[in-house]
């Protein structure tokens, strides 16, 4: 069966754009296709730095589409509205036939079927799937329209080993690849999709990015089994690199051994960071003076190891001397240079950011039961690396470098950790802070920067979050989750709205702590999805949160979630159904609460002392706390339940004694509903 090969030729184009592309054009290209009827074997995405290519198998010749009825406008429009549903549709107004639906008597018309060229359509498709690819960055050829990441230069196009021709843009499908050598570009004409491997293969060209990461990591453990070094591989850097060539020659080099006596941060950010090199590491976490290049070119000569060992002793060199400069700076000295770094225009300096730490430092010490002078300390110092060289030169050290000069000046461990380790997490996937000082700051410095955003009202939206107010809120759940922190939320923020109203700022929105928590509650819908929690789980637990309590939200889903299609799980959401069932059958009823008085049977009064015994272990300390053990009661009361169904009519009579029973099973399904909100689960 007939194959399509696609290659856009361009300029150099970045690992992010291209891993972009890579996954849009192959989405584009699957859903379209399939739309199509354009079934197909297999289809796969490639790119190197100048080459984004798919090959698609497997497609047919012609397309073959059944008869169909298609509906048109309602009966009684304008006549000159049929004419054009019948000329859209190439037929004649005579040919079309009225039906009778629910929704009242159309038009329709029927088309036989028929045999569609494939190719027909790919000459339609493909150009329009181009043109929706998104750039987060584009450029042009010339003073030509066209638009790509990086310049397009050429469009190979093949169905069926022959050209599929179309115009993009200035520029004309061929038939025909690029290969760049020594300055020099030539053409190879091209029959299909194997002889198109082949021929990049013999120019060294891997063309599979997945293949060229395997190859390139396969090289690298090769290295570090020899020296005896660790085999972990930074796999952000391994994929940016795999994308940055297509020739990859694994080069090692060496720097002078007397930059060990940097910190390994600083080594590791010179080489990974800004030169996109390898760092190796024995066993003992000791870095070795030796690193690895992956280049593009094979290095006979020696001049390519040579040239980055000049540019690696040349940034070397320079962070030596900061750190040899900065390290013997006093911290509590650099704290006023904080106030000419500004923290954001409309909320200050980071001087301003640092006061608001230290304050907030004594309250959320009381909460948490921790040393109140350590916390003050290293708040208040927690920014001073900010105002060093190295980290001007090197701002990703933020915070390690300043746990390094905290050392280095005798401060206690726990401050100098914590100056490092309240930057964390920094994404979904990386590690919280795990040291008290260390989470406290913290969460004080996420909860500032939310609080001060949300008080000059610069909230984020659907589609913008310029200050990353969604990472921090993330990251401060996630640090209170993973620490098992009882903390109240709603307290802190009312202190630091009054913190930054003592300072000056102006408050711009009048519900920054209703609008926190709301967004915290979205954030936790984040949180418990990445946990592979069920949708309807998700739902039901957060619609039931009422307060800033996060740790308790967490463990509730989290307990739900595991005993949710088990005997204790089930037992549960079968007997508030079968309450709520009822409920829902009653206009109105009284919120006053059942009268044990007019109980008449011994399961009236079983279960209204079952629910207050339930309510009253829901209502213990936090850290006394069994969220198993609150569902495992919720199970039990089925037995109550059971028995009070069985031989108590809910629906007496007596008006009075009717009503009773209904609000003894209100307040058993709202005790339920303190637990999740069981009407949200599925099968409620």
């Amino acid at each position: 069966m007939p194959e399509l090969l696609i290659e856009l030729f361009s300029e150099e184009i970045p690992s992010n754009l291209q891993i972009n592309a890579r996954r849009q054009l192959e989405k584009l290209l699957s859903a379209n296709l399939i739309s199509l009827n354009l079934n197909y074997k297999s289809l796969k995405v490639y790119s190197t730095p100048t080459r984004l290519t798919a090959h698609i198998s497997g497609l047919p010749i012609k397309i073959k589409i059944s008869d169909t009825e298609l509906r048109g406008p309602k009966l009684g429009v304008p006549q000159t509205v049929i004419e054009g549903f019948a000329k859209s549709k190439k037929i004649k107004v005579t040919d079309l036939f009225e039906k009778k639906l629910d929704k009242g008597s159309f038009y329709f018309a029927k088309l036989k079927g028929r045999e569609i060229k494939s190719e027909d359509e790919l000459l339609k498709l493909i150009p329009k799937i181009l043109n929706e690819i998104s750039w987060k960055k584009s450029m042009k050829w010339s003073n030509h329209d066209l638009s790509w990441g990086r310049p397009l230069r050429s469009i190979l196009a093949l169905f069926d080993n022959k050209v599929l021709k179309f115009k993009y843009g200035h520029l004309e499908t061929v038939n025909f690849t690029y290969i760049e050598e020594n300055s020099d570009v030539n053409q190879k004409k091209i029959k299909n999709f194997n002889e198109y491997t082949d021929f990049l293969r013999k120019k060294n060209i891997i063309l599979d990015h997945e293949e060229r990461e395997k190859l390139i990591l396969k090289k690298i453990n090769l290295i570090c089994k020899s020296r005896s070094c660790k085999e972990i591989v930074d796999q952000k850097l391994l994929t940016e690199v795999s994308n940055l060539v297509d020739k990859p020659t694994i080069i090692t080099a060496k720097f002078d051994e007397i930059y060990l006596k940097l910190p390994n941060e600083i080594i590791k950010s010179t080489l990974q960071s800004h030169q996109r090199y390898f760092t190796l590491i024995d066993h003992r976490e000791r870095m070795s003076n030796e690193f690895i290049i992956v280049s593009n070119n094979k290095d006979e000569d020696k001049f390519i190891k040579a040239g980055n060992e000049r540019v690696v002793e040349a940034r070397l060199s320079d962070a030596s001397f900061f750190w040899n400069r900065d390290k013997s700076f006093n911290l509590i000295k650099q704290i006023n240079k904080l106030k000419h770094v500004t923290f954001y225009e409309k909320l200050g300096s980071i001087y301003d950011k640092t006061q608001r730490l230290r304050k907030m430092a004594y309250f959320i010490s009381d909460q948490l039961n921790l040393n109140k002078e350590k916390l003050e300390i290293a708040a208040s110092i927690s920014k001073s690396d900010l105002v060093s060289g190295l980290v001007g030169e090197f701002p990703e050290l933020q915070g390690k470098m300043g746990k390094y000069f905290a050392l280095n000046q005798g401060f206690d461990e726990d401050v100098c950790r914590a100056i490092s380790d309240h930057y964390l997490p920094t994404g979904m996937t990386s590690s919280v802070s795990k040291k008290p000082i260390s989470y406290a700051l913290s969460i004080l410095d996420k909860l500032d920067t939310l609080v001060g955003f949300y008080l000059i009202n610069e909230k984020p939206t659907s589609s913008k979050d310029p200050f990353a107010l969604r990472r921090a809120a993330i990251g401060l759940l996630r640090t209170i989750i993973e620490n098992n922190i009882v903390i109240k939320i709603s307290d802190l923020i009312d202190y630091f709205i009054r913190t930054y109203i003592d300072q000056g700022v102006k408050e711009l929105n009048k519900e920054v702590k209703n609008d926190l928590i709301i967004f915290f509650r979205e954030r936790m819908k984040n949180i418990l999805k990445d946990k592979k929690i069920r949708t309807d789980i998700v739902e039901a637990s957060i619609c039931s949160h009422l307060n800033d309590n996060f740790l308790e939200l967490y463990k509730k889903t989290i307990i739900m979630n595991k005993f949710i299609t088990k005997e204790l799980g089930k037992n549960a959401i079968s007997t508030y159904k079968r309450a709520s069932n009822i409920l829902e059958q009653e206009k109105t009823i009284s919120k006053n609460g059942p009268d044990a008085v007019l109980f008449r049977y011994e399961e009236e009064k079983e279960l209204f002392e079952r629910i207050n015994a339930i309510r009253k272990a829901f209502t213990v300390k936090e850290e006394k706390k069994n969220y198993e053990e609150h569902l495992r009661l919720l199970s039990e009361v089925k037995l109550s339940t059971d028995k009070f169904f069985d031989n108590v009519k809910v629906n007496d009579d007596n008006k009075d004694l009717k009503n009773n029973r209904l609000e003894l099973l209100q307040i058993l399904c709202s005790t339920f509903n303190t637990f999740v909100d069981f009407s949200k689960l599925e099968g409620t």
